[in-house]
């Protein structure tokens, strides 16, 4: 990226070092005698004259950062699903307190929860074999018991740690209902290749209605993989299908994953922050069909498809990881969504205060040009800006000088998302702007980030070549390099 600047600072805490590492308190007789009896003295004035100014906690500013999220999700409705093999991890009591806290905060909870491994155990320690052909469980009359004892065992095991209320845990004072019921209607899934999967079936309907009036309640709604027909008969169902069909039927806000993995891997290295549908399509020929990820990944591509904007894969492993996904920037795993959680546009007026954050730093070390308020605000419409959720990135701006030509200026992406490709995604954007307008030639004059444009196509050439209105005003007291690009 073309700019570079250390934003970071030094603090002192409250004990400010003394000679050989002796703090204002302590080991320092003087300052003890007279605290303990109370008197006033020169070496306490003077001690409160040198310290330092307080330093705001980093939980306080940490909170503070929260607070816009709060007001955002206030109200929304999440579907979050997580599998039997969350419910058995250590971490599990964390997610509870997790769900506890986005309760309190008055988010709408639909709590979707799988059974694979439990339903596993019940049926081997009982000796009951039921065939998986292509994922899907042939699910016997025989094995249905089990199965209704692991579904319903992890939803007391639910239930009960919602209900916790104990004084020094995080649940103290919590006052949450958790309903469940037949909120889930299901059909056979039939005979498909001349094999009959009995009582396995899929989603027929959610009664959606009565799950919001429970919402609406404050109540938390607890969904198993387990559905009901109008017959009578209870079938087995694919968490992720249940979570998809609830998602959409209740035109939910959020559809959650708590998978194994953090989020989807490119390379197997690579964590993919934020992905659109036809990426999800791509990434899934690679992945294999009977997966964790594929499960996920198909199903966040059908959410998009039926209105669901933000459907978000994370690790249930992870301690923190849904707070950080839905309180934090940057998030903790992955994101699929049909609108771009980071995007490149037009800037307009509201722009202005973020652009003046991230320009001052970069003018003050004498890398660009000081602009003041009143000037971004009229030139304005030459900017274009990279957001992410309300914070300006990056920006950059072009200046026609005549029909033909126009300069490239104030390219800059805020210290912290200079790993990766912004600022070549922001001057692609700005080529995109220059052709459209039938503009053959950019010019960028810089003193210090010369080679990261010829990096990216643009080559040296004398100040003379500059159109010669914009010639007119070169500064040589700054002498700039003048690089141009033909496009």
């Amino acid at each position: 990226m073309p700019t570079s600047t250390d934003t970071s600072a030094s603090f002192t805490n409250g004990n400010a070092p003394l000679a050989d590492g002796e703090t204002m308190t302590d080991n320092n007789p003087i300052l003890a005698y007279h605290a303990m009896i109370d008197l006033p003295n020169t070496a306490q004035q003077n001690a409160a004259a040198t310290t330092p100014a307080y330093v705001t906690p980093p939980y306080v500013l940490w909170f503070r950062n929260f607070a816009p999220y709060i007001n955002t999700h206030r109200g929304k409705t999440f579907v979050i699903m997580f599998n039997g093999e969350a419910v058995n991890h250590d971490n599990f009591s964390h997610l509870i307190h997790d769900f506890a806290l986005l309760h309190s905060l008055g988010i709408k909870l639909v709590l979707v929860h799988g059974a694979r491994p439990q339903i596993d155990a019940n049926l081997a320690e009982n000796h009951i074999e039921t065939p998986m052909v292509d994922d899907v469980r042939i699910t016997t009359k025989e094995a249905m018991p089990y199965i209704l004892k692991a579904v319903g065992s992890i939803r007391l095991q639910i239930e009960a740690q919602l209900s916790m209320g104990l004084a020094n845990s995080p649940m103290y004072g919590s006052r949450i209902h958790a309903i469940s019921g037949n909120f889930v209607t299901a059909r056979p899934y039939g005979i498909r290749n001349g094999i009959d999967y009995q009582f396995t079936g899929e989603v027929r309907a959610i009664d959606a209605e009565a799950i919001h009036n429970n919402l609406i309640h404050d109540h938390v709604v607890i969904l198993g993989s387990m559905g009901y027909s109008a017959t009578g008969e209870v079938f087995n169902l694919l968490a992720e299908d249940v979570a998809l069909q609830a998602a959409i039927s209740l035109k939910a806000d959020k559809l959650i994953f708590l998978g194994e993995q953090t989020g989807i891997y490119k390379d197997g290295t690579h964590l993919l922050k934020e992905m659109i549908p036809h990426e999800v399509t791509r990434f899934l020929r690679d992945v294999p069909e009977n997966s964790e990820i594929a499960r996920f990944l198909r199903a966040a591509s059908d959410a998009c498809q039926y209105g669901i904007h933000r459907t978000h894969i994370i690790s249930y492993a992870k301690d923190g990881a849904l707070l950080e996904e839905l309180f934090t920037r940057d998030g903790s795993g992955t994101l699929i969504s049909h609108d771009p959680y980071e995007e490149i546009r037009r800037a307009d007026i509201d722009d202005v205060v973020g652009l003046i954050e991230l320009l001052e730093p970069l003018e003050e070390q004498g890398i660009l040009v000081r602009r003041s308020r009143e000037r971004l605000e009229s030139d304005i419409e030459n900017f274009s800006v990279i957001e992410r959720d309300g914070m300006v990135l990056g920006c950059a701006a072009l200046y026609p000088l005549n029909d033909q030509a126009a300069e490239v200026a104030c390219v800059a992406v805020h210290p912290d998302y200079r790993n990766g490709s912004r600022g070549a995604d922001l001057i692609a954007f700005l080529e995109q702007q220059a052709r459209s307008r039938g503009i053959h030639e950019l010019y960028v004059l810089t003193t210090r980030t010369a080679h990261w444009f010829v990096e990216h196509g643009f080559m040296e050439v004398p100040a003379e070549s500059l159109p010669a209105d914009r010639y007119a005003f070169y500064d040589n007291t700054r002498n700039s390099k003048v690089l141009k690009k033909v496009l």
